[in-house]
């Protein structure tokens, strides 16, 4: 997960467990213990976690990361659409060109495993755009 990648949650799920017990309103919390959940290979503790993240309420950036997190998530677990909708939550959310680019192939991989091939191309083609460099890359290949 991003979080992870980013090693913005610390303590076990049962610490992160006691911290919602103790402040069940504690967006962060639930975002944390859903890192820690799926490190564990807990894909749906995780989702149920992400979700309940999101609903409560997130920074701008836990946000974008919860949004892409469970859209990842979605997608692994066959839930094409609901990753669709994540990814589309992010993008829409505007946030740097890096973060877009990434939701745009997440959505296009999404899409294409759904069949919608012109709509996975057309994601495709936006992040190239905010990218030329992707232009180049899957050129070479």
């Amino acid at each position: 997960m991003l979080k992870d990648a980013l090693g913005a949650w610390r303590g076990s799920e049962e610490e992160i467990s006691r911290l919602i017990e103790a402040d069940p309103v504690n967006a962060e919390a639930w975002s944390n213990r859903a890192g820690v959940r799926s490190a564990a290979g807990d894909l749906a503790g995780a989702l149920g976690d992400l979700t309940m993240a999101i609903r409560l309420g997130l920074r701008f950036r836990e946000r974008i990361i919860a949004y892409g997190n469970r859209g990842i998530i979605r997608c692994e677990t066959g839930d094409c659409e609901g990753a669709i909708e994540d990814f589309s939550a992010v993008i829409e959310a505007r946030p740097r060109k890096s973060i877009m680019k990434a939701a745009l192939m997440q959505r296009a991989l999404a899409r294409e495993k759904l069949g919608d091939r012109e709509g996975g191309a057309a994601d495709r083609r936006l992040a190239s755009i905010l990218s030329p460099d992707l232009n180049k890359q899957t050129t070479e290949k």
